[in-house]
């Protein structure tokens, strides 16, 4: 038998429906179980043995240590995960991919699955016409799962027979002869294969099937394996290309961990493969350096020991992996971008609700610092600084006397109104396109209301900005004491959120902002009071009253949307719900 173009087709057809199979199945596991699996990264603490469990379990869940990876890489570009826990999660994905091999082995070489995969696809496609999305998930799940060992059986019939070919063998005879070259050749085979294929499970599967057809022997299937290991990475690094520099480090610490990983295993090579071989005669085989039907085996016993020890040594030195890797990828400074350009809304955030909502979170916690609080303080000629210091709020009112030149539309146009359209698309899209839980949907309706809000503040202030302006320097000091009566309000408001939003200990911060809004509130019949005292005496004009009488209304109103965005933003309870906020898109 010749094996030719036509041979050559079918093996590549072969490796398409395994492929896909895997594909279809690691799918459909993340809807199934992805809402939870990311719930629990999300979660992660810097707790090293808790984020390599984490990894482990998502890993042998969705079975796609690929997938894993990039929703590391995902989590750490925005913010969600740190190095060193994005490393923790990236060891245990190393050692829950072995679980693939372990399936592949037992149920592709040791139990006959071809039998029972075509009534497999039938049965799970009966689940797909069913109307629960569970249901219709699990039905991909299966098919999913009998297409991957339809396509391990025919690559197994694809692949050339060497009794049938045994120029094969004189073939490979050229690179088995060469000592300790010949490993790292077959390393290279292994990475270059991983990286052209996108998958250490296919890559994987074509290893076992050539050492069980007899092509190469354990040592040149075990170096492989590690090619596999090195090559499973570029899919992350690949990823990270568009990230920002903490997806960059994740991506690079992965690529550093398994280097790592191989480079003592290289050194260790020999031996290893003897206690792998004697751990697979203990359990009642036969060595693989003697019998080939007994590498399938050894390989998956090598790669799942190798991935277990390689993570419980380097486990000890997570913290300088951590500082080598952010010497290669430096921390960058934020990009800088137009004025009006969001800083953490991309496309790729968009993937996954809990990225989505991370980075719609905070580019709204940063328009709502930066932005608002700059504008609604120099719209009342008040320095931001002097509200983030410990100066009285009297002096820091005193202090200000001096008139800003504040064009508050001008800095609504060029600093908030294309940075709030963006937020409230990317939302939107979040809410049409994921699939989000009733507490993530919450929310997003949370965050659309916040940035509403912060536009309403901005037309109140629009309004009081004319008039401080006006009265800041008038000859008539009655005037001009309200007018500071109504910016001392406002200073104590703007500097206890600032405190609210930057001390760790903010529910002591909040409780004061609630009894300041209290006060605030019952304060507006002696202000009403004041202001008619004053007309009765003659000491403003009506034309002052009335501006006195809006502008008080809408210092209280901005005053109480300052706290709500606050809340809403920084707070722990569930304000919408508390506060009976209509939240209609």
């Amino acid at each position: 038998m010749e094996y030719g173009f036509t041979e050559i087709l079918q093996l590549l057809g072969a490796l398409g429906v395994f492929l896909f199979g895997m594909k279809v199945m690691s799918d459909a596991l993340l809807l199934l179980a992805g809402n939870k699996m990311r719930s629990i990264l999300a979660r992660m603490t810097s707790n090293r043995v808790l984020g390599i469990g984490t990894g482990f379990l998502i890993t042998s869940v969705i079975q796609s240590s690929s997938a894993t990876t990039l929703m590391v890489v995902s989590f750490a570009n925005a913010g969600l995960l740190t190095l060193v826990e994005s490393i923790g999660v990236i060891m245990g994905a190393n050692i829950g991919t072995t679980i693939t091999a372990w399936l592949i082995t037992i149920l592709g070489f040791k139990v006959s699955m071809s039998a029972i995969a075509l009534p497999l696809v039938g049965f799970g496609f009966g689940f797909t016409f069913l109307k629960k999305e569970n249901f219709k998930n699990l039905g991909s799940f299966i098919i999913g799962f009998a297409l991957l060992f339809i396509g391990l059986q025919f690559l197994k019939d694809a692949m050339p027979d060497i009794n049938s070919n045994p120029e094969i063998l004189s073939f490979l005879s050229r690179y088995t002869d060469m000592g300790f070259i010949s490993i790292l050749l077959f390393l290279l085979i292994g990475t270059v294969l991983t990286v052209v294929i996108q998958s250490s499970s296919a890559t994987m599967a074509l290893t076992l099937i050539m050492t069980a057809q007899g092509w190469i022997p354990f040592e040149f299937a075990a170096a492989m394996v590690l090619g596999e290991n090195v090559g499973t990475t570029i899919t992350a690094n690949l990823a990270a290309i568009i990230g920002n520099y903490k997806a960059k480090q994740t991506a690079r610490a992965h690529l550093i961990f398994n280097l790592l990983g191989v480079l003592w295993m290289l050194i260790l090579f020999y031996p290893f493969l003897k206690m792998v071989s004697w751990l697979v005669v203990y359990l009642g085989s036969e060595s693989p350096f003697v019998s080939a039907g007994a590498v399938p085996v050894a390989i998956s016993l090598f790669h799942t020991t190798f991935n277990i020890a390689n993570t419980f040594l380097l486990v000890w030195f997570v913290k300088p992996i951590a500082k080598l890797v952010e010497k290669i990828v430096p921390e960058e400074e934020m990009q800088a971008k137009e004025i009006d350009q969001p800083k953490f809304l991309s496309k790729g955030v968009l993937k996954y609700p809990e990225t989505a909502i991370a980075a719609i979170t905070k580019e709204t916690k940063y328009l709502f610092k930066n932005a608002i609080f700059e504008i609604v303080s120099h719209a009342l000629s008040i320095r931001r600084t002097d509200i983030k210091s410990d100066l009285k709020v009297k002096k820091v009112i005193k202090k200000s006397n001096v008139q800003m030149d504040t064009d508050v539309r001008e800095l609504y146009n060029t600093k908030v109104k294309k940075i709030y359209g963006e937020i409230i698309s990317y939302a939107t899209k979040a809410q049409s396109n994921l699939n989000l839980t009733e507490v993530q949907n919450n929310r997003l309706l949370e965050l659309k209301v916040a940035n509403r809000k912060m536009v309403e503040i901005l037309k109140e202030v629009l309004e009081l900005s004319r008039n401080v302006t006006l009265y800041l320097n008038s000859e008539n000091k009655y005037i001009k004491k309200e007018y500071d009566k109504l910016r001392n309000k406002t200073v104590k408001v703007l500097r206890m959120i600032h405190l609210f939003r930057t001390e760790e200990e903010n529910e002591v911060y909040h409780a004061k902002l609630v009894k300041l809004r209290k006060e605030l509130n019952q304060n507006i019949a002696t202000s009403n009071i004041k202001v008619q005292e004053l007309i009765r005496d003659d000491l403003i004009t009506v034309d002052m009253a009335s501006s006195l009488y809006n502008d008080e209304e809408n210092v209280n109103t901005m005053i109480d949307k300052l706290i709500e965005v606050a809340e809403l933003l920084y707070g722990k309870k569930d304000i919408l719900i508390e506060n009976n906020v209509s939240v209609s898109a």
